[in-house]
């Protein structure tokens, strides 16, 4: 097998999709299974580790700007902890992984492995609020999870452990908890359509799928190629369920004691999942410049009488960018011909390439291609830090018109269970439908077509829309509108 062969992607996105996005992510450099016996787990490679860097970047400014702290809470939570908030117990019971013993000792009490923080993290907040004056207190940590779950290993998208940052605040009044909510949704919604090329869409769960001891969810869902929805982030209201139970109050004004009102927010790196299943191609990973390790990749042409030159030329091209701050890679490998430097690099997903040869260093231009689409065209050498940045928009542009087009057009409504089926079992993508908010109508979809309700609409003006109408699948007096999908 020759070295192109090896680096081609040999199975079809549109036709067998899951196949070939975990030969994208292995090809591609991004990650490896984990050792044999420890099915669920990956090794995340240092390529996709700088993604979750830029990733991770772009939201802690954020954080930090809107009056968050990074902290670290303990990877074990004990029992007795995760015990008095009920919800939490029953809601991530069958995954939690318990610690029972240490070296040789049995453990007096079984430490769970966190799968979310709230209870390790809300009674150190109750510590540290005495006072109106404590609040508001915003704390946040990157860390991993762990969430047994039996589902097939997907990298990114569903593994044992996971990367992700959590959230967690505490605020004297429900108003300034629910602002909170929409605070860190709205930069969860920045983090796609501004970092990664992702439209999503805004919702809540629904009330049976909302987080354990919330009051509401709130998400947002991406739509990948293959018809199939991926809950992003979330940002949940805690009301005052966790506060209650672990004894988080602050004095008032007036001297009385109140409860605080508290959420919780997270992103996991199930977004690098949704990066690389919504860009990428038959030809391997596509990245925009906003999150790309190598943002440009050159790629000299010569011949024994031409190397001299061209290579000058190409050197003083990557100076150049790198001074400005862009990250760009030199391909000046002699073993390598072109062609095979061209795979290597498309396969890696750098959004634009630069060809260099003799012709360009004679009339002092740049040959520019385009990852995404192979759109290629001549620029002036002049000026060519400030014109790679427009490439680079060009590019980020075309990805998010193209994930815009593909929610755009899979986004259908539907009147009745038979049209709900119908559509996803043709279409994939969401669909709309009226619903009268009992769990046991999406239990008929899900034992059908394993479709679920993703999201409800935030507001009432879609559920104006059905004012008057019967839910799609029962019959009875529609509340608001539900948007189902298969998801990941």
């Amino acid at each position: 097998m020759s070295d192109e062969q090896e680096l081609g992607i040999t199975e079809s996105k549109e036709y067998n999709t899951g196949e070939w996005y975990a030969e994208v992510v292995q090809k591609a450099g991004l990650a490896n299974y984990g050792p044999e016996g420890m099915s669920g787990f990956i090794v995340t490679r240092p390529r996709a580790y700088a993604l979750w860097e830029r990733v991770q970047g772009f939201l802690d400014a954020r954080f930090k700007d809107t009056g968050v702290q990074n902290a670290y809470f303990p990877l074990f939570i004990p029992e007795s902890y995760l015990e008095r908030e009920k919800d939490i117990v029953e809601g991530f019971d069958p995954e939690v992984a318990w610690v029972t013993q240490a070296g040789h000792d049995e453990l007096e009490e079984r430490l769970a492995v966190r799968p979310t923080s709230e209870s390790i993290i809300a009674p150190y907040m109750s510590q540290w609020v005495r006072s109106h004056r404590d609040l508001p207190l915003r704390v946040n940590q990157w860390a991993s999870v762990v969430r047994w779950e039996a589902t097939e290993t997907k990298p990114f998208f569903r593994t044992k452990e996971f990367l992700w940052q959590e959230g967690h605040t505490a605020h004297a009044t429900a108003e300034a908890a629910w602002d909170e909510t929409m605070t860190r949704l709205d930069q969860y919604e920045s983090v796609y359509e501004d970092l990664l090329a992702i439209p999503v869409l805004r919702g809540a769960k629904p009330e049976h799928d909302k987080f354990p001891g919330a009051n509401t969810t709130t998400t947002v869902e991406a739509l990948m190629p293959d018809g199939k929805s991926v809950q992003g982030a979330t940002s949940h209201d805690l009301g005052t369920s966790f506060a209650e139970a672990f004894d988080l109050t602050y004095t008032d004004e007036d001297e009385e004691s109140q409860v605080a009102h508290t959420t919780s927010w997270g992103l996991s790196w199930r977004a690098l999942g949704a990066l690389i299943m919504t860009h990428s191609d038959d030809q391997g990973l596509v990245l925009p410049h906003t999150v790309a390790p190598e943002q440009v990749v050159i790629v000299p042409i010569w011949q024994a009488d031409t190397q001299e030159k061209v290579l000058e030329y190409a050197e003083s091209i990557s100076e150049e960018l790198e001074d400005a701050g862009i990250r760009v890679e030199l391909d000046d490998r002699d073993e390598r011909n072109p062609g095979f430097k061209f795979n290597e690099w498309e396969l890696k997903g750098v959004p634009v390439r630069f060809e260099i040869g003799p012709n360009e260093v004679d009339d002092d231009v740049v040959t520019v291609v385009h990852r995404p689409d192979g759109e290629t065209k001549e620029v002036a050498r002049e000026d060519i830090a400030e014109t790679v940045r427009e490439e680079f928009d060009e590019v980020y542009a075309k990805l998010y018109a193209a994930a815009e087009e593909n929610l755009e057009e899979n986004v259908r409504e539907a009147d009745s269970r038979a049209d709900i089926l119908g559509t996803i079992g043709q279409h994939g993508g969401y669909v709309k439908a009226p619903w009268c908010g009992d769990e046991d109508c999406e239990t008929e979809i899900k034992d059908q077509i394993a479709a679920e309700i993703v999201m409800v609409p935030l507001n009432d003006e879609e559920a104006e829309v059905h004012d008057g109408e019967d839910c799609a699948i029962c019959g009875d007096d529609a509340d608001e509108t539900a948007y189902f999908a298969k998801s990941y």
